[in-house]
C-alpha cells in the first residue's frame, strides 16, 4: 500500500490523543454524511415529483405529436399520418385539432380549448383511465358528445346524463362580419356530455373539451386540415429512432416532439427548482468542510512529534504533506459513502412505507405521501459534488502544511 494512504488509513482509524480531535473529527465525518444524505433525498423526491407529473401527463399525452414547423395546422393530416403510421416502430398516428371557442350551458359560459378527435383515440392514450363521472363516447350514431375536463364541468354546472347539450361556439375563420347581426361572426354546434375526466395538472383539467373530430372541423370550418398528428409506439419501439425517423421522412417543414419536449415548460421549471436546491445544498456542503479543514488543523498540531520523526526518517515535506491531504480526502469520502447509503435508505423506506406525507388538504392530493425516485446519475453527482469539496480541502490543507513544514 501507498506510503501516504497507509499513514493517513491509520490516522483516520486510529484514537487520537486528545478526545476533543476524536469528537471534531466524528463531527466533521457526520457532517459531510448528513448533507450528503440530504441531496439525495432532496433530489430523489424532485424525480418522484417529475414521474409523477409525467404519468399522470402520460393519460392524455400522445408519446410523440408531429405540428407543423411554420403556421398553426397540417395540410392532408390524413394523409400525413398515414405516412407515419408506416414507420417503424409506429403503433398509431391520428390527426387531432385544437383550438378555442365558447362553451354555453344554460346560464353558464367560459372560454374552452376545443380538441377534436377521431375513432380510436382511447387507445392511443390512456384517456379512459382518468375518467371520474360517465364513459368514454364521442358517437352514438345518433348525437355528438364531448368528454369534459373537470373545470369545464364545474363551471358550467353540467355532468354525463343531462338532457340538454353544451353549445359551442368558435369564431369564422373566413367570410366578412355583419355588424347588424354580430351572432353571424360564428359557427356553433351542440354537443352532449358523456364524460368527465381529472388528471390533477391545472393545464388540462381547467378547460378542456375532447369532441368529435367532425365537430371540431366543422366549428373552425376545416377540410381536411389538424393541427397535430398524435402518435404511439409499439412497446419496445426506440423513441429516439423513431422519431428520427419521422423527421426524415416528413422533411423540414414538420417537427416532432416526444412527452418531455410537450411538456418543456413544467419539466423544466421542476429541473430548475430541483438543481437550485442542490446547490443550496452544496453550500452548506461547503460550510460542513470547514469542520473537516478544523480536523486537520488539529491532527497536524497532535501529530507534529510523528511529522518530526517521518523527516528524520527520510519523508521529504512533499510525502508529508500528502499524508494529511490524503487524511482530507478519507474524511469527505467516508461522509460521502456512508450519506449515500443512508440517504439510499432513508428513500427506500419513504417509498415503501410513506412516513411522511404531504401537508394540507389531502384528499384534494394525487398522493398523500412525498414521492421518490432514486436516480443513479444523482448518485455520481452527489458523489463528485463531495469530491469537488474535498478537493477543497485538500488545497488548503496543503496551504496549512506547507507553512508548518517551512517553521
Amino acid at each position: 500500500m501507498n506510503f501516504t494512504l497507509k499513514i493517513a488509513l491509520r490516522y483516520l482509524k486510529s484514537k487520537k490523543t486528545h478526545s476533543a480531535v476524536n469528537i471534531i473529527s466524528i463531527v466533521a465525518v457526520c457532517g459531510v454524511g448528513i448533507t450528503t444524505a440530504a441531496m439525495v433525498c432532496v433530489l430523489s423526491v424532485f424525480n418522484g415529483f417529475t414521474g409523477l407529473i409525467g404519468d399522470k401527463l402520460a393519460k392524455l399525452d400522445p408519446t410523440l405529436v408531429v405540428n407543423a414547423a411554420v403556421g398553426k395546422t397540417i395540410a392532408n393530416a390524413d394523409s400525413v399520418a398515414g405516412v407515419v403510421a408506416g414507420i417503424d416502430g409506429v403503433s398509431m398516428a391520428l390527426p387531432t385539432i385544437s383550438d378555442h371557442g365558447l362553451a354555453v350551458f344554460n346560464d353558464f359560459e367560459m372560454p374552452v380549448l376545443i380538441k377534436g378527435v377521431p375513432d380510436g383515440y382511447e387507445t392511443l392514450t390512456d384517456v379512459g383511465d382518468v375518467i371520474i363521472d360517465g364513459d368514454y363516447m364521442l358517437d352514438d350514431g345518433v348525437a355528438q358528445y364531448t368528454i369534459l375536463s373537470v373545470g369545464v364541468a364545474l363551471q358550467l354546472r353540467v355532468r354525463p346524463g343531462f338532457v340538454d347539450g353544451v353549445r359551442i361556439y368558435a369564431p369564422k375563420r373566413m367570410g366578412n362580419i355583419n355588424l347588424a347581426n354580430p351572432a353571424g361572426a360564428f359557427r356553433a354546434d351542440t354537443v352532449f356530455v358523456s364524460g368527465v375526466y381529472q388528471v390533477d395538472q391545472g393545464e388540462y383539467d381547467r378547460d378542456m373539451m375532447i369532441v368529435p373530430i367532425s365537430a371540431a372541423r366543422f366549428l373552425f370550418n376545416y377540410a381536411n386540415e389538424a393541427t397535430a398528428i398524435e402518435i404511439s409506439l409499439i412497446d419496445g419501439a426506440n423513441e429516439n429512432n423513431v422519431m428520427r425517423n419521422i423527421s426524415g421522412k416528413l422533411g423540414d417543414g414538420y417537427t416532432v416532439k416526444n412527452r418531455l419536449m410537450q411538456q418543456d415548460y413544467s419539466f423544466r421549471m421542476v429541473n430548475i427548482e430541483k438543481w437550485v436546491t442542490f446547490l443550496l445544498l452544496g453550500f452548506i456542503m461547503v460550510i460542513a468542510t470547514f469542520n473537516v479543514i478544523g480536523t486537520l488543523s488539529l491532527l497536524i498540531i497532535e501529530k507534529n512529534d510523528s511529522i518530526t520523526t517521518f523527516r528524520n526518517m527520510g519523508a521529504t515535506n512533499k510525502q508529508i504533506t500528502r499524508i494529511f491531504i490524503t487524511e482530507g480526502w478519507l474524511i469527505s469520502l467516508t461522509g460521502a459513502v456512508a450519506g449515500i447509503a443512508v440517504g439510499i435508505l432513508l428513500c427506500w423506506v419513504q417509498q415503501t412505507f410513506g412516513l411522511i406525507e404531504l401537508q394540507g388538504a389531502t384528499e384534494m392530493l394525487v398522493v398523500k405521501e412525498y414521492p421518490v425516485e432514486v436516480q443513479f446519475t444523482d448518485l455520481l453527482v452527489v458523489f463528485a459534488a463531495v469530491a469537488a469539496v474535498g478537493l477543497l480541502t485538500s488545497a488548503v490543507t496543503s496551504i496549512v502544511m506547507r507553512r508548518k513544514l517551512r517553521s
